[in-house]
């Protein structure tokens, strides 16, 4: 009697897994059909106002011919305080910048995701003080996610290099000197065996796929002394997941300084789909599959108070990477070039 009250446990114990396995497989799939066409994100349109009407403006096209040189895209959702501090160490690199060299031209674009604080109306201050021209505030009404807002920041801008960097300023805006020069590096690597740049009076920096990504792998050893085991034990096997979900390329996806050139910010923000926690990891998995040139490269960075980013972000994470998996792994969601 005892072993069979055990066999009905372990059969119930069985059949109770496999429900679960089946119920989890059944949301994946299910997800992953509903995202099929998250590349179109209708349903965040892009947002633009002139600070002195506040009269919807039209924003320019990634499709539309660079008018700057250099793009730098700032995400932001509730960064009211945060966000003055970084601006204005922008603002005066850029402008010593181009007080040197007079074909250096740029542009800052702010997207607000939804904030709820005064994030828009600290960053319409820096419209009004450094003119539309330079600084662009676009809005998208609701929160939906920082990779929404990058996406939307690099689909609407103007410049031949397209740099995203967080509203905390952690990563030193110089810094993007070091990304500058590396793709400028790859795209001559590109030109060896062609037309180089220099005999090419069409060459533009912008018409070459070429991504540069900030890293902070250099300081891995340093977090590792001083992080909990556990914290260790997580990050190593979040590395090991991006990995075997997006290829090899690049240690630190998730830094959130990177550069593309116009052309491979075309390709990959065309097509990624995720919107919150791994929309980087998701950048890296195009990147192999249309075989973009990626490089990575150290940067200075610093822990800034305030990060959104904890360790309840990491089934979010996981759960973003298997969506990602099955979505272009079983063909759902399709690749445009």
């Amino acid at each position: 009697m005892e072993i069979v009250i055990v066999w009905t446990m372990v059969e119930l114990l069985v059949a109770l897994i496999l429900i679960v396995a089946l119920g989890f497989v059944s949301a994946v799939f299910f997800e992953a059909h509903r995202r099929r066409h998250n590349n179109a994100h209708v349903e965040a349109p892009a947002i633009c106002e002139d600070p002195k009407s506040r009269k919807q403006v039209t924003c320019p096209s990634i499709y539309d011919p660079a008018e700057k040189y250099l793009s730098l895209i700032i995400p932001a959702f509730n960064e009211e305080l945060r966000l003055p501090l970084a601006l204005e160490e922008t603002m005066n690199y850029l402008q010593q910048r181009a007080a040197k060299d007079k074909s250096f031209s740029y542009e800052v674009v702010i997207v607000d995701d939804g904030s709820v604080d005064g994030t828009k109306r600290v960053a319409y201050e820096f419209v009004k003080k450094y003119t539309v021209d330079n600084v662009r505030v676009i809005l998208l009404g609701r929160n939906h996610g920082k990779g929404e807002a990058i996406r939307k920041g690099m689909l609407h801008s103007r410049g031949e290099l397209l740099l995203m960097l967080d509203a905390d300023g952690a990563t030193k805006v110089d810094d993007v000197e070091k990304l500058e020069k590396k793709i400028h590096a790859v795209a001559s690597e590109e030109f060896k065996f062609g037309d180089s740049p220099a005999s090419n009076s069409d060459f533009r920096i912008s018409d070459i796929p070429i991504a540069a990504f900030g890293s902070r792998a250099h300081l891995e050893e340093k977090a590792l002394a001083s992080r909990k085991w556990y914290r260790n034990f997580l990050m190593k096997g979040f590395h090991l997941v991006v990995l075997l979900a997006a290829g090899p390329g690049i240690r630190d996806t998730q830094c959130g300084f990177k550069m593309f050139t116009r052309a491979a910010a075309r390709k990959l923000f065309t097509n990624i789909r995720l919107k919150r926690w791994c929309f980087d990891v998701e950048l890296v998995f195009l990147g192999n599959r249309f075989r973009i040139p990626m490089r990575e490269i150290s940067v200075n960075w610093s822990e800034i108070p305030g990060s959104k980013v904890n360790l309840l972000s990491i089934p979010n994470m996981l759960w973003e990477l298997v969506l990602m998996s099955v979505g272009y792994r079983s063909g759902m969601w399709r690749i445009s070039s």
